[in-house]
């Protein structure tokens, strides 16, 4: 009698904790009631705080950016052309770049049309491939190396100009090309130094006018 007894509260215990679990209704954080079923994230919202996780996240508008002045143009009077400037900095690295690959182009162009011109004793594919790339790498490399000095002297004597004189217009641009000219042909007499900075001080007053005009 005294088992059976023990029994019966045991059935009913478990009975009514199922019950319980069944018929329970689980809530959100905020308090208010909702019938979708308690995901993982609600149990990781409701035990952690992102606050606490993420120094930062509770500062908003407050936090500061580091402010770079990359896109920051020069600010020397008459630079505002179609071809915009950071800086003496930049003028030197772009330009002597653009004229170093354009260089390497053009000496390109005109080693390919040297060496398939060039008479050979014997007809052979070989042979005449063998010239045209003994051609381009001599002639690219030549007018390569050529235009980049050129450009590297004439963007430092042009950018220093401009700083003396506080603006940048043809006059001084013309001024750096024929020094650019003259220091390049120094070594090869006066005569072509003459021609080479009357040369080279035309095509960068014509290149400043093509740069306001556009």
């Amino acid at each position: 009698m005294s088992s059976s007894h023990n029994s019966q509260p045991e059935a009913s215990t478990s009975t009514s904790a199922t019950d319980y679990l069944q018929n329970a209704q689980f809530q959100r954080p905020g308090g208010a009631s909702s019938p979708e079923t308690i995901t993982s994230t609600d149990l990781l919202l409701a035990a952690y705080d992102p606050t606490k996780l993420h120094p930062l996240a509770e500062l908003g508008d407050k936090l500061d950016y580091l402010v770079l002045d990359d896109e920051k143009v020069n600010e020397v009077p008459g630079s505002g052309t179609a071809v915009p400037s950071r800086g003496w900095s930049d003028d030197l690295c772009y330009g002597t770049g653009t004229m170093y690959l354009g260089g390497l182009t053009l000496g390109g162009l005109w080693g390919v049309r040297e060496g398939a011109r060039r008479p050979l004793a014997v007809y052979n594919a070989r042979l005449r491939l063998n010239s045209i790339l003994n051609s381009v790498t001599r002639r690219g490399t030549f007018v390569g190396n050529s235009a980049g000095v050129m450009a590297l002297i004439y963007n430092g004597i042009n950018s220093s100009i401009d700083a003396y004189r506080g603006q940048h217009d043809t006059a001084g641009s013309m001024a750096a090309g024929a020094l650019t000219g003259a220091v390049f042909r120094s070594t090869a007499g006066v005569k072509p130094a003459l021609i080479s900075a009357t040369i080279v001080s035309g095509a960068a007053g014509l290149w400043s006018l093509v740069k306001k005009s556009v």
